[in-house]
């Protein structure tokens, strides 16, 4: 028997730029409960970019265009064997890995201001440059090495 399928969550618009990317992102950014403080951070990761003469918003969705993986490997058992299958990523999933990834690159840094790296890997992922392009170009790559095993797709 299959199993029923979730709801679709809707998510609020941010306060400041209406969007509802951005609001997820926050959401991402954010560490044990302190919205606010993901808040500032990610507003203040904005205010970076509209001062270096860049519009913060075509930025971000750039960056998250960008960065988001087309194809992903997932393990299959056949026989007794693990295969790497490559699979399609669903949109919802797309989007919460190429969160991840930026979020992760942006961590990965020392010595800034958190608003200060995550501004830095936005304008990178934007440019195709930086640690979360290269995690989907490896991911891309994966896919591309297992594409074999492609008629295991369930």
């Amino acid at each position: 028997m299959r199993r029923p399928l979730k709801k679709k969550r809707t998510w609020r618009p941010d306060l400041k730029y209406g969007s509802e990317t951005l609001t997820r992102f926050i959401n991402a950014v954010m560490w044990d409960g302190k919205k606010d403080t993901a808040r500032a951070v990610v507003y203040g990761a904005f205010d970076i970019l509209k001062k270096d003469g860049a519009e913060p918003m075509e930025t971000f969705e750039a960056a998250i265009r960008n960065v988001s993986p087309l194809m992903e490997v997932r393990s299959r058992r056949v026989g007794g064997a693990n295969y790497q299958v490559p699979r399609e990523v669903p949109q919802q999933h797309r989007l919460a890995l190429a969160f991840r990834w930026i979020i992760g690159a942006a961590r990965s840094k020392k010595g800034k201001p958190m608003a200060e790296k995550l501004a830095n890997e936005i304008l990178l992922a934007s440019k195709n440059e930086g640690e979360a392009i290269k995690k989907k170009d490896e991911m891309h790559r994966m896919a591309e090495a297992n594409k074999a095993f492609a008629h295991f797709a369930w």
